[in-house]
């Protein structure tokens, strides 16, 4: 397994954790807003072998600092590529980190080699319906300072699905899932930064640009995650010329952690007809 290296990245007075590891063309990693990006560990040796693979910690999450504002997701992942001075990468984001790669790579075309969004709308995408009723318990939660609930209440959100009970769920992905969040949660991440309206929208946002996009493209959805988030993925990869769209059965919002191999190979596969 390549040998991995890692470090610390400072932007606007803020520090960003990252790792490295492998060589050859640059794959950076984005993850979920509610983990962090040892969301990767499944795919990080596999990926290495091929790669020069890069992930990181949003602000707010992981080893990251915490913040209590809302922040330029894009201008984060700027900053990594320009500390580890890589011009070109191809992004895979999942979840917010899949909506903000879709952006960056309507904003920096000539940076992104190519593009993969997993469990992803676009930035202007409007969901449809009500929320789940999880999410009303888990904004209550918040108001009472009760983060247990809260950090439980977002992993079933997202990791479970609405079509699932937890003891469904593999035990360590819950559990690994469980500890990611913990960290954010107690951040409060979400309500200081991320629930915030963005710092640096874009402007027309992305559902209405998606044509623009000409890298290759893949999306991926989760079958048993929330509805509109698949049809958002749907949408994004009906808009994108050339898109490829995959389901990952018995899965929800993080196929990458329930299903590793099967995502590995699928992402792997598609980078390699990049080639």
């Amino acid at each position: 397994m390549a040998q991995s290296k890692s470090g610390y990245i400072e932007l606007d007075g803020d520090k960003i954790y990252y790792e490295e590891a492998g060589e050859g063309e640059t794959l950076l990693l984005g993850h979920a807003g509610f983990v962090d990006s040892g969301m990767w560990d499944g795919q990080w040796g596999a990926f290495a072998e091929r790669y020069h693979v890069v992930r990181f910690d949003m602000r707010g999450f992981g080893k990251s600092s915490a913040i209590d504002r809302a922040v330029s997701r894009r201008e984060e992942i700027t900053a990594v590529l320009d500390h580890l001075k890589v011009e070109k990468a191809h992004l895979l984001g999942c979840s917010m980190s899949g909506t903000t790669v879709i952006d960056y790579t309507l904003e920096h075309p000539e940076r992104v080699t190519s593009l993969t969004a997993v469990s992803a709308d676009p930035s202007g995408f409007e969901m449809q319906g009500e929320p789940p009723p999880e999410f009303a318990q888990m904004m209550e939660a918040v108001q009472k300072g009760d983060l247990k609930t809260v950090n439980e209440l977002q992993v079933h959100l997202w990791v479970d699905g609405g079509f699932r009970k937890p003891e469904q769920i593999d035990r360590m992905v819950r559990e690994r899932a469980l500890g990611m969040n913990k960290i954010a949660v107690e951040n409060g991440t979400f309500m200081k930064a991320d629930m915030q309206p963005p710092v640096d929208a874009l402007t027309p946002p992305a559902i209405g640009r998606l044509g623009e996009i000409k890298v290759p493209t893949l999306v991926i959805a989760g079958a048993l995650d929330n509805a509109e988030v698949v049809r958002g993925a749907k949408v994004t990869a009906e808009k994108i010329n050339g898109a490829r769209f995959v389901m990952i059965d018995g899965t929800a919002h993080v196929p990458n952690m329930e299903k590793p191999q099967e995502f590995n190979t699928l992402v792997l596969d598609f980078l390699a007809a990049q080639k």
